[in-house]
C-alpha cells in the first residue's frame, strides 16, 4: 500500500509542476502592447485619470500646436509624442516616435520595457512584479524617480530647478511625485494619480506663490514669493508666462479702469536673445515697486493711493494686443489683493 501511495504522491507532484509550466498566465510571454487603449480594460480608473491630463493631449493641444507651427519645430515632437523612456534611457533626452502620436505622452511612453534579446516583448515597468497579469509588470524603482520625468521636463531645466530648491535639500523633502502624482483612493485601491495636476489646475498655481504689498518710503511695494513651487515659477514650457498688473481701486459701484502691466516672469526661447529670463526662482521672494510703467519705469505709485493688484498666469506668452493687453480675457487670475492707505 505504501509504495502505491508514494507513487501517487510523485505523480501528483509531477502533474502540478507540469500544470505550473503550462499555465498560460505564468508561462505565456507578456502581451505586445501597441496602444494605450490596450491598458484600459485592466486599469480603467488610472486610464480615466490620464484622459483628463495634459499628457493625454500633448499632441492635440491647440497651444503647443500653435507655438510649434503645427510641430514644424521638430524638436517639440520629442516630448509631445515620445518613444518609451525605458527604451531611450531614463534621464536621457527622449526621442520622437513615428506612430500613435495622437496618444501623446501615454501609458506606453512611461511603462513599456525594451524587448528581450530574442525579440519577445519585455513587458511593463510597474511598482510591483506580477507575472500573473497580462502585461507581466516588473518592479522598476525608476518609475518613482525624478529622472524619469527629467527626460522631457528637464529640457527647460525644471528638474535642475527642483534640485536647487528646499524641496530637494530641506527638511521637508518632496519630489515630482509628491506634488504631481499624489496618492489617491479608487475602487481598485490606492495608487498615484495619473491626472498629473500642474499648471492647468488653478488651486495648484495659487498654492505655489504668495502676493503681498506694503508701503515703503511712501510708495507701494509688492512681494511675490515662490513658497510651494518646488521649482521656478512659471516653469517647464517657455510658452508660459506670469504677469503682475495693477490699477487704481475703483469706488464702490464704479467701473474699474484698465489693468496696467507691471512685471513679467518668463523664460525666453533660444532665439529670443533680446528677452531676459525673469523666472521667479524656487524659494525666492521678489520685491516689485509699483510704478506707472512696466518693469520699474515711470513714476512711483504713492502709498496714499488705493490700488488693486493681480497676478495672472498665461499658457501662451503673447498678447493679442501687446500695447493694451487684456489679462482677464486671455489669462488666468491667480491672486488679487487690495492695497489701501
Amino acid at each position: 500500500m505504501r509504495p502505491l501511495l508514494g507513487g501517487l504522491v510523485l505523480l501528483l507532484a509531477a502533474w502540478f509542476g507540469y500544470a505550473l509550466m503550462t499555465d498560460e498566465t505564468v508561462a505565456a510571454p507578456p502581451m505586445n502592447f501597441t496602444s494605450s487603449q490596450d491598458c484600459r480594460e485592466c486599469h480603467a480608473d488610472i486610464y480615466a485619470e490620464w484622459e483628463q491630463s495634459h499628457h493625454a493631449i500633448s499632441w492635440t493641444n491647440p497651444a503647443p500646436r500653435l507655438l510649434s507651427n503645427d510641430f514644424a519645430k521638430e524638436d517639440c515632437i520629442d516630448c509631445h509624442a515620445p518613444r518609451p523612456l525605458f527604451v531611450t534611457g531614463i534621464g536621457e533626452r527622449v526621442l520622437p516616435r513615428q506612430t500613435r502620436r495622437v496618444e501623446g505622452v501615454d501609458c506606453i511612453s512611461c511603462h513599456q520595457l525594451p524587448p528581450q534579446a530574442d525579440g519577445t516583448p519585455g513587458g511593463m515597468a510597474g511598482t510591483l512584479t506580477n507575472m500573473s497579469a497580462a502585461c507581466k509588470p516588473v518592479e522598476r524603482r525608476e518609475l518613482q524617480s525624478p529622472d524619469l520625468c527629467a527626460a522631457c521636463h528637464n529640457q527647460h531645466k525644471t528638474v535642475d530647478q527642483w534640485r536647487g530648491s528646499s524641496f530637494f535639500e530641506g527638511l521637508d523633502q518632496q519630489d515630482c511625485n509628491d506634488c504631481h502624482m499624489p496618492i489617491v483612493e479608487s475602487e481598485n485601491g490606492r495608487h498615484r494619480s495619473h491626472r498629473f495636476p500642474g499648471g492647468d489646475v488653478l488651486a495648484m498655481v495659487q498654492s505655489a506663490v504668495e502676493l503681498t504689498g506694503e508701503p515703503v518710503d511712501g510708495q507701494w511695494v509688492l512681494t511675490l514669493a515662490n513658497v510651494r513651487g518646488g521649482h521656478s515659477f512659471p516653469t517647464d514650457e517657455r510658452s508660459r508666462a506670469a504677469d503682475v498688473f495693477w490699477r487704481p481701486l475703483a469706488a464702490e459701484g464704479a467701473q474699474p479702469g484698465p489693468w496696467r502691466h507691471l512685471h513679467r516672469m518668463r523664460s525666453p526661447y533660444r532665439d529670443e536673445v533680446d528677452i531676459e529670463d525673469t523666472l521667479l526662482l524656487a524659494d525666492e521672494a521678489r520685491r516689485i515697486p509699483v510704478t506707472t510703467a512696466t518693469e520699474g519705469a515711470g513714476e512711483p505709485v504713492a502709498a496714499d493711493q488705493p490700488i488693486e493688484v493681480a497676478l495672472f498666469y498665461k499658457r501662451t506668452p503673447y498678447w493679442s494686443d501687446p500695447e493694451n493687453p487684456d489679462p482677464d480675457g486671455e489669462a488666468q487670475r491667480v491672486h488679487r489683493i487690495v492695497l489701501e492707505p
